[in-house]
């Protein structure tokens, strides 16, 4: 799955030692929020210093998030982590959503008056 907004929250990273396998284990944690008529945010995680390092996410970053959801339960309650395992810069997608809808000529629904009287020399209304 995929979302794109801006990042609003960077979270402390945590970090520990697996007991499994004695291993040490390191994840950081955002908050996205979407660009929508009504914004909602999403809290994810990125598990792993090297992920961790590579993304280099930064507040204030227009980002597109790939992740995967699982739900894991825990004395009779469920959770879901939400786990990222790419992330993409929007560049250039801030660019084309600051111009307006009608700058863009396929943008526009109706063809304007000068491609109708191009094509059509009669008026056939009923007015």
């Amino acid at each position: 799955m995929e979302i794109s907004g801006k990042i609003i929250v960077v979270l402390q990273a945590n970090s520990g030692t697996s007991r499994a396998t004695g291993n040490p284990w390191m994840s950081q944690e955002y908050v996205l929020e979407t660009h929508d008529q009504y914004p909602k945010k999403i809290c994810f995680r990125v598990f792993g210093e090297d992920r961790i390092k590579n993304f280099n996410i930064q507040a204030g970053e227009e980002l597109t998030v790939s992740f995967d959801i699982d739900a894991h339960e825990y004395n009779g309650r469920w959770f879901n982590s939400i786990n990222a395992w790419a992330v993409n810069r929007n560049n250039a997608a801030q660019t084309s959503t600051t111009q307006s809808p009608q700058a863009a000529p396929s943008a526009m629904p109706f063809p304007s008056a000068s491609e109708q009287s191009a094509g059509d020399s009669t008026d056939d209304l009923p007015f």
